[in-house]
């Protein structure tokens, strides 16, 4: 454990227990959105691939605009 997330844990220990539990919970619950994006990404890693590819022939076929930051 690092000594920040040792510092945090200790200053969570120190709060009210309905504190303690908000705390405990947002951070379980960003733990598994990580893992829910991990998971998703890497299931995803193939199409992302083809249309990576499917871009870059575009781009090599002219097909594409460059885009305007100010209309964005």
């Amino acid at each position: 454990m690092t000594s920040l997330l040792e510092k945090a844990f200790d200053v969570a220990s120190r709060l009210p227990t309905l504190e303690q539990n908000i705390v405990a919970r947002m951070v379980l619950e960003e733990i598994e959105s990580e893992n829910k994006w991990d998971h998703l990404f890497s299931e995803s890693e193939g199409t992302l691939a083809q249309l990576a590819q499917e871009a870059l022939q575009d781009y090599a076929q002219g097909k594409t605009t460059k885009l305007d930051p100010d209309t964005m």
